[in-house]
């Protein structure tokens, strides 16, 4: 199987297909797969207007692009897409579709953590960022986002983290935003920090990167881990033990031209076609934990879970057999963008219920709350919670880095330097 593996889209998706497309061409080869590290959504691609309200960017980076067209059906991605979150995204859509599902025809959202099969290929993933003051947090955001929610909203949290930990059959390839903390140690770090040179205080003091990200990958070993947010390329390889299995650890940089953003990587699988479809263990460890989804600032009481894991998976075996283990079909759930008319009384701003969630739901017989609670909505909306941004030295983990400020910092300290970011990458 080839795979086609992305850096941060920042909504180019009609850049990243046509770039595919002519690799297909002159390599005579055909792509099965593109997977996206995040940012998918972010600065342009949105569904309508109404949406970029609750992307974390500053003003002067929004305006639609190309998203609008791919969600309207204008125009369908030419090849199987799955995507997760990052630190810019449309977060209310993706809330709607919390455990995962189709934004676009052809175009999959893994949700806030995931698994799915893609023909034999288990693909598992983390949506977000990590941040120490939120990762124990439930998920108490909802639209309508204020100034601190729309940027606490895409913080990984311990609930999501704790069930991708059950996780227990081998998982080829693995996602997550940021990088695992430590990952550099595996790899040419020394050469990373020649083209960012702002990398080397974080990498001595061992705070590039995420926490629950080095824990996932410590337990999950995946054959392939997939990474981007600094906007940068790095390869690593991770040895488990002495003699355990190998990750091949690579983060990948953003769309733009001369920017080392997309890879190719051909991976052992059964002959296709190949079909995207749920996978029986995350579904099983998804009916189990759900009874203690957090929704509130309180976080999860991991003990606080009647059903064994095994009866549910033994139940979602019996219901896969009936049904099929294939995603529910796309439904639209704003109106569009539409470039030829005025913003419309039609768009919405508050939480959807995401028909696809709502059919998830129903077959695992489990309740929809993503719209509670009262609770959440009032801290929500408690002035008391804004926080300041902080002020001295960056750290290029903060989500409150405007995006495109990492490069605009780098080329004024080097300035005295002979390449320029975009030759140097």
């Amino acid at each position: 199987m080839k795979i086609a593996v992305e850096g941060c889209m920042h909504g180019d998706l009609d850049k990243v297909y046509k770039t595919i497309q002519y690799m297909e061409q002159i390599h005579t080869t055909k792509i099965d797969l593109l997977l996206c590290c995040g940012d998918f959504q972010a600065k342009q691609a949105v569904r309508n207007e109404r949406d970029m309200e609750s992307l974390s960017v500053p003003s002067k980076y929004l305006a639609m692009k190309s998203f609008w067209k791919y969600y309207s059906g204008q125009e369908v991605a030419p090849i199987p897409t799955i995507f997760i979150g990052g630190n810019h995204e449309a977060s209310n859509y993706l809330w709607e579709l919390y455990y995962g599902g189709w934004v676009a025809p052809n175009i999959y959202f893994l949700g806030f953590a995931g698994v799915v099969k893609f023909g034999n290929i288990r693909i598992g993933g983390l949506s977000g960022i990590y941040n120490q003051r939120h990762y124990r947090s439930g998920h108490f955001e909802r639209p309508p986002y204020n100034e601190n929610t729309v940027r606490s909203v895409y913080h990984i949290r311990e609930y999501d983290v704790h069930k991708l930990l059950q996780v227990d059959e081998p998982i080829d390839i693995f996602l997550s935003h940021d990088w695992p903390l430590g990952i550099t140690d595996y790899g040419d770090w020394k050469k990373l920090v020649q083209q960012k040179r702002h990398f080397e205080k974080e990498i001595q003091e061992r705070t590039l990167g995420s926490k629950p990200a080095a824990q996932l990958l410590e337990k999950l070993k995946p054959h392939y881990w997939f990474s981007a947010h600094l906007h940068c390329k790095f390869a690593a390889v991770v040895q488990h033990g002495e003699s355990g299995p190998l990750t091949k650890f690579l983060a990948l940089d953003k769309c733009l031209p001369g920017r080392k953003f997309l890879q190719i990587v051909e991976v052992e699988s059964e002959p296709g076609p190949y079909e995207l479809q749920y996978d029986e263990e995350w579904l099983a460890i998804t009916r189990k934990f759900n009874s203690i989804f957090p929704l509130t600032r309180r976080n999860a009481d991991f003990g606080g879970t009647e059903l064994e894991i095994q009866d549910c998976r033994r139940w979602i075996r019996s219901k896969i057999q009936v049904r099929g283990a294939t995603p529910f079909e796309f439904v639209p759930t704003v109106t569009p963008y539409n470039p030829s008319e005025p913003v419309s009384d039609a768009y919405v701003t508050e939480n959807h219920r995401n028909p696809q969630t709502e059919s998830l739901l129903q077959f695992l017989e489990l309740p929809y709350v993503l719209n509670s609670t009262s609770e959440a909505r009032e801290l929500n909306n408690s002035p008391g919670l804004l926080t300041p941004k902080g002020v001295g030295s960056v750290n290029y983990n903060n989500e409150e880095i405007p995006i495109d400020e990492v490069d605009d910092l780098e080329e004024a300290e080097e300035t005295d330097r002979a390449e320029s970011e975009n030759e140097d990458l």
